[in-house]
């Protein structure tokens, strides 16, 4: 980065808004796993839609590459910058505002550095949902969630980013602002330009805001956690449950053992909710919003027509909130615990519900010939079919020596994957971990057309470059 250009971002954002020294830069650099690190001319964090397009028209005017950041929570090294040191990090973190919530028409509008988390209290002090969830919620960012089009723990119900998203505000690579911030369910004028930027990753342009939809507020909560004898029987109890709660059912979890195993090893306070030793484990919920929705009564009629068909072997109903966030720790524990282990090789696919089954007895099989004594963390929102199909190293193995076999043991779960007719990726985006090994599992068509759209907007490559498209 020029001397001139170093004044001119100062200029716009001020001294407070340019981080240029390596200690201030450091957290910005490496992603949270420390899993991928560069190294970047600056981080300028600009506190306006004006000063953010301001910036990226100044990069653009110098042949300076962007790389657009919120949170930093991502797994696949989306929001980190490379080696080159050529490359400025900007960071949307100040931009935290809570523009507008509109309870009749329910909707509210947020700029792109807003924490998940403050979103859902903006809409709950409104006596309103937004039903986003997932572990990161306290760190990430509305920008990030849009970003990689996020999902977590309530599609089953609400569905992703995409079907949460009404408006955007998006800087274009040039330096433009296009102003789609309308919050409207209905909009028939032509292409949903809205739907290029989600899941985009900021190779198309910076996500300044959004209007995003709410929902009336959740008044009563069941949470059960059930003992399963083997992965089909969690297809057939989320058919069960499904049946009789409707729409209620909000979220489905699946867990296999080894999983529950590291939590309850790593996580202080964990305890195994159901006495003795069970394979596979589902996590479900069901919400209303009546204040007395007879949950509880649901979900135990399904439960006993699932103990009928041999599809659960125990099972606990949370008596309070205590308990339901108990179990919901469990779940949420697991990325965490699972990095005490060592080496974490992480996977984030999706599969036809209907073929979950089918995927995790061919990975099993083929892991454990390529690795033996392979421990294979399994766990995900059955309800939609992703799971997290992650990999740990044997017991007493060597670390070094794990890593350096991540891309044949990708290529066992990408390949089954594709079979099966799923996806490589399903809520974490490709960012820089799986750019160049989706070349072999989406059409090249997809990819021609992907490529066409990038030029289209960003035709320098300067926006988020080495992200999303293969080489």
């Amino acid at each position: 980065m020029t001397v001139d250009l170093a004044v001119r971002l100062r200029d716009v954002v001020g001294p407070a808004g340019v981080v240029d020294d390596p200690a201030g830069m450091s957290g910005y650099l490496t992603d949270w796993r420390h899993a991928y690190s560069g190294t970047a001319a600056a981080v300028v964090r600009p506190g306006s839609t004006a000063e953010v397009a301001a910036v990226v028209a100044l990069c653009r005017g110098s042949g300076v590459a962007v790389v657009p950041q919120g949170g930093n929570t991502g797994l696949c090294g989306g929001a980190v910058p490379d080696s080159s040191g050529r490359q400025v990090v900007l960071s949307l973190t100040r931009m935290r505002r809570i523009r507008d919530l509109d309870a009749a028409n329910q909707t509210v509008t947020v700029e792109a550095g807003a924490v998940l988390r403050s979103v859902q209290e903006a809409a709950a002090a409104a006596g309103q949902l937004f039903p986003l969830s997932l572990g990161a919620e306290g760190s990430c960012t509305v920008g990030g969630n849009l970003a990689t089009n996020a999902g977590g723990t309530g599609v089953l119900r609400y569905g992703t980013m995409r079907d949460l998203t009404l408006g955007l505000e998006v800087v274009l690579p040039d330096g433009r602002v296009w102003n789609g911030l309308r919050g409207l369910r209905k909009d028939n004028t032509g292409y949903d330009l809205k739907q290029l930027f989600i899941g985009a990753e900021g190779t198309l342009g910076v996500i300044t805001a959004a209007v995003l939809k709410l929902y009336p507020a959740v008044r009563s909560r069941t949470t059960a956690w059930v003992a399963l004898p083997d992965p089909r029987s969690a297809v057939d109890l989320l058919g069960v449950l499904r049946a009789h709660a409707g729409d209620r059912l909000t979220g489905f979890e699946l867990m296999s053992r080894q999983s529950v195993d590291f939590v309850l090893r790593h996580v202080p306070g964990a305890r195994d909710p159901i006495a003795g030793v069970h394979p596979w484990y589902a996590l479900v919920e069901l919400s209303d919003t009546l204040d007395d929705a007879g949950l509880d009564a649901v979900v135990e009629s399904g439960l006993a027509e699932a103990f009928e068909r041999g599809a659960a072997v125990d099972a606990v109903v949370a008596a309070g909130a205590a308990q339901a966030a108990a179990l919901w720790a469990l779940r949420e524990g697991v990325s965490e615990a699972q990095n005490r282990e060592g080496p974490s090789l992480k996977h984030d696919v999706t599969v036809p519900v209907s073929r979950i089954p089918e995927f995790l007895e061919r990975t099993r099989r083929a892991l454990a010939d390529a690795v033996p004594g392979i421990r294979v963390v399994t766990y995900g929102h059955v309800g939609d079919g992703n799971l997290h199909h992650n990999l740990s190293k044997p017991v007493g193995g060597d670390d070094d020596a794990f890593r350096a076999r991540a891309p044949e043991l990708s290529r066992v779960v990408y390949d089954v994957t594709h079979a099966l007719d799923g996806s490589i990726s399903a809520e974490h985006g490709l960012g820089q971990s799986k750019r160049d090994v989706v070349v072999d599992y989406k059409d090249a068509l997809d990819l021609d057309l992907m490529r066409g759209i990038k030029q289209l907007f960003d035709a320098p490559g300067l926006m988020n470059p080495g992200k999303v498209l293969p080489d």
